[in-house]
């Protein structure tokens, strides 16, 4: 990730640059002794956060990893930017921006949150899950320029790869997710997708709830697809295969087939790799068998009271677990003006959590940053409680 390393300043010094830089909108110092400052910014129009590290032999300054855009050349212009207005003797640097490398196809990006009232410009969309390298993704996207292809991805690097490669190839049905597959899965409205692709996902035998595949991702991938559309799982792995064996025979509305060693046009390195050594592949196919209601999306993710600095002093630190979902409270900072703070706090779903910050300021509502979370059921929930344990409710 692009970062600055500078001569060691008093991080006071930007607080004269925060009053005159429209772009700049905080500084927040931990509560703990804990070596690390933010600075709150909104560069380009995507608000983010810097990391600012105090070392004895110099400062460190890189985008905070919750908050950081997936467009690297956003953020080294930021630090640049940042550099040139503070005047700081840079020691070390990775900003400079390559004239030989791509650029990214911008208007592919999708953010989660253009998701909530999205209108899709193609009738065919298709989605693919954790797409790796692209190269299944971009074979489907040049051979049918008539169906939209979602990508998500949660590897920025990967992502990033892929948006450069959209926009060397001229490809125009090509959209690129940097988030959580399952999270996306359920913001999309019911019956839109023609094909739904999770090839050779991480198999997690460790942590099996750390997989994509599960019961609650299956029930939302059919009412994600038309009827007769399929969820189609590929994987080397023997234990996923079996694993996925049980969770694809549940649904009672849907049928499934196996197959062993099925040859595509297209393969992933890892998939080359994987044959020379003669392992087995193995595809499952979940086909849906009837429409589904639309989903529910009027969720409320605001908060309509003023919060106080004694009331979030208060939140525990421990995790509050109920029988869905989660929340837990993290580091906290205060803005150097003492106007208000900053919240580190991840909620929601144990398998597919929100990760967010809580800003207050004096006589305002809390609210979440960069972003709302996404409209589920249980963020909704996860909302609330939230919201019950600041407000003391």
């Amino acid at each position: 990730m692009p970062h600055l390393k500078v001569e060691p300043f008093k991080t006071e010094e930007l607080d004269r640059l925060i009053a005159e830089e429209e772009w700049l909108h905080f500084r927040a110092v931990p509560e703990s002794a804990a070596p690390v400052e933010l600075l709150g910014v909104e560069f380009e129009g995507e608000p983010f956060l810097l990391e600012i590290k105090k070392r004895p032999e110099a400062t460190v300054l890189r985008a905070d990893k919750i908050s950081r855009p997936l467009d690297v050349g956003r953020i080294k212009r930021c630090l640049a930017a940042l550099a040139e207005k503070a005047g700081w003797k840079i020691l070390h640097s990775n900003i400079e921006e390559s004239a030989q490398r791509p650029p990214l196809a911008a208007e592919a990006e999708k953010s989660i949150r253009d998701f909530e009232s999205m209108r899709f410009p193609m009738e065919k969309v298709a989605l693919e899950v954790g797409f790796g390298s692209g190269r299944h993704l971009l074979w489907q996207a040049e051979r049918h320029p008539d169906t939209l292809f979602i990508g998500v991805e949660i590897h920025t690097p990967s992502a990033q790869q892929v948006l450069r490669q959209i926009r060397l190839r001229g490809l125009q049905n090509v959209w690129v997710v940097n988030y959580d597959a399952r999270l996306l899965l359920e913001m999309l409205p019911s019956n839109l997708l023609e094909a739904l692709y999770v090839h050779f996902p991480v198999p997690w035998d460790k942590k099996p709830h750390r997989r994509v595949i599960s019961d609650a991702f299956v029930e939302e991938a059919l009412r994600a697809l038309r009827p007769g559309a399929v969820l189609e799982l590929r994987t080397d792995s023997e234990n996923y295969y079996r694993y996925a064996l049980e969770v694809f025979s549940r649904p009672p509305k849907s049928d499934f087939r196996v197959e062993k060693n099925r040859d595509l046009p297209v393969v992933s390195k890892y998939e080359a790799r994987w044959r020379r050594m003669e392992k087995n592949i193995y595809t499952l196919s979940l086909r849906a068998l009837e429409a589904s209601s639309p989903r529910q999306a009027d969720f409320d993710f605001t908060f309509h009271e003023p919060v106080t600095y004694d009331s979030i002093r208060m939140v525990p630190s421990k995790p509050v677990v109920e029988e869905n979902f989660f929340v837990h409270f993290g580091r906290a900072y205060r803005f150097s003006d003492d106007s208000g703070g900053i919240v580190e706090c991840s909620f929601g779903s144990f398998d597919r959590p929100e990760h967010k910050y809580l800003i207050y300021r004096d006589k305002e509502p809390l609210r979440y940053f960069p972003e709302r979370p996404v409209a589920t059921a249980t963020n909704a929930r996860a909302h609330q409680k939230i919201g019950a344990i600041v407000y003391g409710r």
